[in-house]
């Protein structure tokens, strides 16, 4: 049974649109319009932000509504309050003490902790280059 071109080019097409529309059919139900006395209410399924939205010249126009206005509101102050606060830090040079540098003494004692890793590791380098070259030459190490 020979498959044609034609059915080729079919399988691909759909098997490539699919992603396409199933992208496209989740885009267009994120939102659901319910008609109002003032223009229309606008619904994010995924958020649950609703949004009063107003027809003016052939353009939709959406603004958020009240309370959801005043938490944008509240969550903007804050913002503003932190970012001021950074900002004053910054200037009086007290903004990086969170992350202060180490002191001498951890330093040294995080380098004698390297060195002593670093000595074991070659070591163990050193030892296991001996018992290649004992391998090699017909001798069998000794391990226990």
């Amino acid at each position: 049974m020979a498959i044609n071109q034609t059915t080729v080019l079919t399988f691909a097409f759909l098997a490539l649109g699919t992603p396409f529309a199933i992208a496209q059919q989740a885009a267009t139900d994120r939102y659901t319009l319910e008609k109002s006395e003032s223009g229309f209410v606008r619904l994010n399924r995924q958020t649950g932000a609703v949004t009063l939205c107003t027809e003016a010249d052939g353009t939709l126009t959406c603004r958020m509504a009240a309370d959801e206005r005043a938490a944008y509101e509240e969550d903007l102050a804050r913002l503003e309050k932190r970012v001021e606060a950074l900002e004053k830090q910054i200037a009086d040079g007290t903004a990086a003490r969170s992350g202060e540098l180490p002191s001498d003494a951890e330093i040294d004692r995080s380098i004698g902790i390297m060195e002593r890793f670093m000595r074991a590791f070659f070591g163990l380098v050193q030892e296991f280059q001996g018992e290649e070259q004992q391998t090699q030459q017909g001798a069998v190490p000794d391990r226990t």
